[in-house]
C-alpha cells in the first residue's frame, strides 16, 4: 500500500524528551476520522505517563495541518449515537485528551487548518504556524454549531466580537491575520519555519519542568476562574523553595551556566 492510500491514523515518534504526534489522512488533507480522534484519546494520556516525554508536539503530514473533521465522517465524529440515546463529541474528547496533559504542548501548524482542526490545535499550549498556513472555522458553510469547547475557547482567545466575526462568516485568515487576532501565537516566515519550530521546542525542552507545569497549570485554572484558585496558588508558591530547580537554577545564572533541572512529575 501506497504511502498516499495507507489508512487514516495518527503517529507519534519520540526522541529526546519531545513526542511528536502527526496527523495523518493526506487523501482527505489530514481531516479527522472518529477512529483518529479515537486514536488521539488513548495517545495522550500514555504520553502524560511517560517519563521519556517532557514536550508534546501536534503537526499534520505533509503540507496542510488538518482539514477539520472528516465530512464522510461528520455525524459519527460529533453526534456518535450511543446505546442510550446520548450522542459523543469526539472530536472535543480529543481535545480534552490533549488540553488534559501537564507537560508542555506546541501546535505547528503548516498549511491549512480549518474548521475542527483550529480547536484540536487550539487544545495546545499555543499554536506556531507558517505563514503560508490559512485559518477558518466553519460551521455557518455547513450547517452545524462548532463544538462547545472550541467556541468557549475561541471566545476565551480573541474575545466576543471577534469570535462572532469569526464564526458567522467563516472567512478564512492568513497567518499573519491569525495572529493578530490572537488565534496563534506566532506566524513564521516559510523558510524559517522548522528552524524556529526547532528552536521554541528545543527551549522548552531545557526549562524547569517544575516553573511549565507550575505555571501552565495556574494559567488554565486561572482561564476557567476555577474555585480553588487561591489554594492551588497557594500549594504552588510553597512547593516552590522546596523544588530542586530553584536553587539550580540561580547557581547557573550566578555562573553564567546553561542550568541541568532535576525536578519530575510525582507520578
Amino acid at each position: 500500500m501506497s504511502k498516499t492510500e495507507r489508512n487514516p491514523r495518527i503517529n507519534v515518534s519520540v526522541s529526546d524528551g519531545v513526542a511528536t504526534v502527526e496527523i495523518d489522512n493526506p487523501t482527505q488533507r489530514n481531516a479527522l476520522t472518529k477512529a483518529m480522534c479515537l486514536e488521539i484519546q488513548e495517545l495522550m494520556p500514555k504520553l502524560e505517563a511517560d517519563p521519556d516525554v517532557n514536550v508534546v508536539v501536534l503537526r499534520g503530514v505533509g503540507d496542510t495541518f488538518c482539514a477539520g473533521a472528516a465530512i464522510s465522517e461528520l455525524s459519527s465524529v460529533l453526534l456518535d449515537r450511543q446505546d442510550d440515546c446520548t450522542s459523543v463529541d469526539h472530536l472535543s474528547r480529543a481535545d480534552l485528551a490533549i488540553s488534559s496533559i501537564t507537560k508542555p504542548t506546541v501546535a505547528l501548524v503548516d498549511g491549512a487548518c480549518m474548521g475542527g482542526a483550529w480547536q484540536i490545535a487550539a487544545a495546545c499550549d499555543f499554536i506556531i504556524a507558517s505563514e503560508r498556513s490559512a485559518f477558518a472555522i466553519t460551521p455557518a458553510k455547513i450547517g452545524i454549531i462548532y463544538p462547545r469547547p472550541g467556541i468557549e475557547r475561541l471566545v476565551r482567545q480573541v474575545g466576543h466580537a471577534n469570535a462572532k466575526f469569526i464564526l458567522l462568516t467563516g472567512q478564512a485568515f492568513t497567518a499573519a491575520q491569525a495572529q493578530a487576532l490572537s488565534l496563534v501565537a506566532e506566524a513564521v516566515p516559510d523558510d524559517e519555519f522548522e528552524e524556529r519550530c526547532s528552536a521554541v521546542v528545543g527551549s522548552l525542552r531545557n526549562r524547569s519542568r517544575f516553573s511549565m507545569h507550575s505555571m501552565k497549570r495556574l494559567v488554565d485554572l486561572t482561564d476557567m476562574n476555577h474555585p480553588r484558585i487561591d489554594q492551588e496558588w497557594a500549594d504552588a508558591w510553597a512547593a516552590m523553595p522546596d523544588s530542586p530547580d530553584m536553587g539550580i537554577g540561580i547557581n547557573a545564572f550566578l555562573n553564567r551556566e546553561q542550568p541541568q533541572f532535576t525536578w519530575t512529575p510525582v507520578g
